[in-house]
């Protein structure tokens, strides 16, 4: 963010401040039970839901969009590396053409389910360690840019500011929505910090309200060095399989309506 531009989620001077809230959905699978979908929907404004390839079953993934539906929040089809075994978090590389073909296969199952249910597939979210790779590997972004444009209706991409991904979307013509991790720490040059290093992950939800809040009123988050960082984003995720998403996501929405943000979908 430059200096005198606008905070997250303004509109422009004297502009009311808004932001998206996203969290990561529908990530139960079988007998094993992740995250609290039900409270989260009331929470969030958007809502990640997994596309089968990295969690979600299907009648999971049905419930997820028809609870969403019910509760006016916005689906997004969070797509992923073929990787159930390792929650989508192992590291890969995917030939282009065959990546390309997986993005475009989740994205229609997903939204093939979310109309059955009322609703529809509004955004496209990568999850994990292809979210990772994308966000500096030009080749793996451009593969999941080309299936969503396949795809057709303009869907957006959310994703990192500055990455590889948000690059290859606009060339291809796709709308780029950038997003800001209140739950994760960041690296100096705008990275998040690799799960499993200390205080990657943040669990406190006072601590992590109080930096969203000032993420989205001053457009800047303290790095781990303790730098400040420019964080221009129109959208905040909470991860869902994290133990106090649901503590997090309400001690978020209390801290930005006592700041007077309104929670909105991004446009």
């Amino acid at each position: 963010m430059t200096p005198g531009a606008p905070a997250l989620g303004s509109t422009g001077a004297g502009s009311p401040l808004a932001v998206d809230l996203n969290a990561d959905l529908g990530e139960s699978y079988g007998a094993w039970r992740l995250g609290d979908d039900e409270a989260l929907l009331e929470c969030v404004t958007s809502a990640n839901v997994a596309c089968g390839f990295h969690a979600g079953d299907p009648l999971t993934i049905r419930r997820t969009c028809a609870r969403a539906v019910a509760c006016g929040v916005r689906i997004g089809a969070q797509v992923s590396y073929r990787d159930l075994a390792g929650f989508g978090r192992r590291e890969m590389v995917v030939p282009p053409a065959e990546l390309e073909a997986e993005v475009l296969y989740q994205l229609a199952a997903l939204d093939g389910v979310a109309g059955a249910e009322g609703g529809r597939v509004g955004y496209v979210k990568p999850h994990g360690a292809l979210y990772n790779r994308a966000g500096w590997d030009a080749e793996q972004a451009a593969a999941i840019a080309a299936a969503v444009r396949s795809y057709g209706r303009g869907l957006p991409v959310l994703t990192l500011p500055g990455s590889a991904l948000a690059a290859a979307a606009a060339d291809a013509g796709i709308p780029v929505v950038t997003e800001a991790f209140a739950d994760r720490a960041y690296n100096c040059d705008g990275t998040l910090v690799r799960r499993g290093l200390p205080g990657a992950v943040l669990t406190d939800p006072d601590a992590v309200a109080a930096r969203v809040t000032r993420l989205v009123t001053t457009g800047t988050v303290q790095a781990a060095d303790g730098s400040d960082l420019a964080v221009p984003a129109r959208s905040v995720c909470i991860h869902g399989d994290n133990p106090g998403a649901v503590a997090i996501a309400r001690a978020v929405r209390a801290a930005l309506a006592a700041a007077g943000v309104s929670l909105v979908p991004f446009a």
